[in-house]
């Protein structure tokens, strides 16, 4: 089977290739590599924006995965244009020639983030999305419009991720629980602003396993599934961090906790993805923080540029000459 992975050697891509051709697929990656190039050396590239592409270019493509686009909240409020050029525009503009290319399967990376505030509700992929925020509304509108050229000859799986977390080769430290981790060791304390909230996260381990079965499910197969390995409020999670980290290193972790509220606010029931996906999540807090730990010394140098996505953003936003548009659409993914 032939994969093509736009924004492939994002935080997710870099995890997810090397699994994919260790079971015999052949895959190659659109991006502008912005924050480096960590894929293994027989994955092919194609040096095109998304928006180059034609369906002459996905000829002969089994499926196509779009990991691509801005990829968390501080990107998207920090230009909300491109978070939706990029978010929303691309994926419908590779699907669509995806589809005139006759590629039988497209794989969306879309998030939980679309569900916006929810209270003491578990929600599943019947449950309204309505998220007030850019990043939220561009993740929605992607997956609204790649879900609607779904046909007999089409599959479309979306796969509203939680916030993502572990080691990954192209390692980033601005996510939930990895971002507690790095406080913790490079600071000793944990800063929580709101412990109340509640979110769905995501395992590095679990997300590329999600996007495998993604792969290998049943031809026919379409829809949205929700896929998280847990839901806890930020509270707890930063309790099960500051934890895991005194049992394995002996040395008392300080809590700091602000109160600032925050809005957006859910959890997710991930039956469907299990009962129809077999998606069955492995991973929790601690063993990501464990998972963590054991590759600290790949990525210890807590203060990199490249470890922040907003932060690199921000630098080729700054760096490009007046008047001209950056269009890095294939840059990779976070979630």
């Amino acid at each position: 089977m032939r994969i093509l992975i736009a924004g492939g050697a994002g935080y997710i891509g870099a995890a997810l290739i090397p699994q994919l051709l260790d079971r015999g697929y052949h895959v190659d990656v659109v991006d502008r590599f912005w924050f480096g190039n960590n894929l293994p050396g027989n994955v092919g590239i194609v040096h095109k924006d998304i928006f180059d592409l034609q369906a002459s270019d996905l000829t002969g493509y089994d499926q196509a995965i779009f990991l691509a686009g801005l990829s968390n909240d501080p990107m998207a409020d920090f230009s909300p244009a491109k978070n939706f050029i990029f978010n929303a525009s691309a994926p419908a503009y590779l699907a669509y020639i995806a589809k005139k290319a006759k590629v039988r399967r497209y794989v969306y990376a879309s998030s939980c983030s679309v569900y916006g505030y929810t209270e003491n509700q578990l929600f599943d992929e019947t449950c309204p999305a309505s998220s007030s925020y850019p990043y939220g509304i561009s993740k929605l509108q992607g997956e609204q419009a790649v879900l609607q050229m779904i046909d007999s000859g089409f599959s479309v799986i979306s796969l509203r991720k939680g916030t993502v977390s572990g080691y990954s080769p192209r390692m980033r430290y601005d996510l939930l629980v990895n971002t507690m981790f790095k406080c913790a060791m490079q600071d000793g304390v944990i800063r929580v602003n709101d412990p109340a909230i509640w979110r769905p996260f995501l395992g590095i381990e679990d997300a590329t396993m999600a996007y495998t079965r993604a792969i290998e499910a049943h031809e026919s197969l379409s829809g949205i599934f929700n896929i998280a390995s847990g839901n806890h409020t930020i509270g707890e999670v930063a309790d099960l961090v500051k934890l895991t980290i005194e049992e394995e290193f002996g040395r008392k972790i300080a809590l700091e906790i602000k109160h600032i509220k925050d809005l957006r606010n859910y959890k997710v029931s991930i039956e469907r993805a299990g009962t129809i996906l077999s998606f069955h999540p492995h991973q929790n807090v601690k063993s990501i923080v464990r998972n963590l730990i054991g590759n600290m010394d790949k990525c210890s140098d807590w203060d990199n540029p490249q470890y922040y996505n907003i932060q690199v953003f921000k630098s080729l936003e700054e760096a490009k000459p007046a008047g001209v548009e950056t269009l890095p659409i294939a840059a990779g993914s976070g979630r």
